[in-house]
């Protein structure tokens, strides 16, 4: 009977010590495998708001973590930070403004886009309802105001003239970031630099009326609106960990396609205090921005030769884009 009882002790012993060393085991895989994660660093274009929720989506649905990566998701100081850190190696990636991409690129700065983001413009000419604009050709004669930015005040020169108006008689006021400001007190007609997705919310949410011109529609190529960015050297010597970074993003856009009020409530509680975001502007931002980003021009992060050749063409035609640049050398 005693040896009876001898054997059991020892089969429950041994049982035991098999249960603490597989917990061993699994911490310590669990240590390894937080080692062996990847950090990579990424610039956001401007403070966390709609357009990052799907970001927000692949790090807490855990698809970062499930590429092998730890994503660090970081506000620039400015908005040309991005092509500055990444050109430099200092970021791993960035959201960025095609535009801004090509004439980097017409400067031999090394950096290229690895993935659209946005696939129309967001950026278009608003005018005030009670201005007495009724066709772009009425803006000769009326004030408008930009982020002073020469390609601004390009696309509108080309929409009035594509619209058959005298771009010329067009008053350009630089109002630096103040466009919503410039709008509110009449200061200027209308406003280019501004997001369908933000400054039009914020200022129909004030009572003022809108009537706004898509670039597109008139004379102005079709672009990306925003896109991630990396270096040559990124690309040639850490491509295995941008195109993990990119598949998981992908993932974290079906997720919020799905759940895009989940996936927003990600971005407001990691809002920047300084730059407090509204519950209703982001929603309704949000609701704007899916349909573009993934639709029958193609899928998410997707990109076309077509779309960067005639970028390049209008920003050279325009006198903006300095040197010569090849597709190859603007996106991957």
């Amino acid at each position: 009977m005693k040896l009876k009882k001898v054997r059991i002790l020892l089969v429950m012993m041994i049982a035991v010590s098999l249960v603490l060393s597989a917990c061993s085991n699994n911490n310590n895989k669990e240590k390894s495998t937080t080692k062996e994660l990847k950090e990579v660093n990424v610039l956001l274009d401007w403070y966390p708001n709609a357009v990052h929720s799907f970001l927000y989506a692949a790090e807490e649905q855990g698809y970062f973590k499930e590429a092998g990566l730890k994503v660090n998701l970081i506000t620039p100081a400015g908005t040309d930070d991005g092509i500055k850190l990444v050109a430099s190696n200092k970021a791993d990636l960035a959201i960025s403004y095609p535009k801004q991409v090509i004439l980097a690129r017409g400067e031999n700065i090394p950096v290229k886009s690895v993935g659209a983001i946005v696939r129309s413009s967001l950026n278009q000419l608003m005018v005030r309802s009670d201005s007495g604009v009724k066709t772009l050709k009425d803006m000769e004669g009326k004030k408008v105001g930009y982020p002073s930015f020469d390609i601004d005040k390009e696309t509108v020169k080309t929409m009035v003239s594509t619209a058959g108006g005298d771009p010329s008689k067009v008053q350009f006021v630089d109002v630096g970031y103040e466009l919503m400001a410039g709008i509110e007190t009449k200061r200027v007609d209308g406003i280019i630099g501004g997001y369908i997705n933000h400054e039009k919310i914020l200022l129909e949410k004030e009572g003022i009326k809108l009537d706004t011109f898509n670039p597109v529609d008139y004379g102005v190529a079709n672009n990306y609106e925003l896109a991630f960015i990396a270096s040559d050297h990124g690309i040639k010597n850490n491509n295995d960990t941008i195109q993990a970074f990119l598949n998981a993003a992908k993932k974290g856009f079906e997720y919020t396609k799905t759940n895009s009020d989940k996936a927003l409530d990600l971005v407001l509680k990691v809002q920047d205090k300084s730059f407090p975001l509204d519950t209703e502007v982001e929603k309704k931002s949000l609701q704007i921005l899916l349909p573009l980003m993934e639709n029958e021009s193609g899928k998410f992060l997707s990109q076309d030769e077509e779309n960067w050749n005639n970028n390049a063409k209008w920003l050279k035609d325009r006198n903006l884009l300095k040197g010569k640049v090849d597709s190859k050398d603007l996106f991957k």
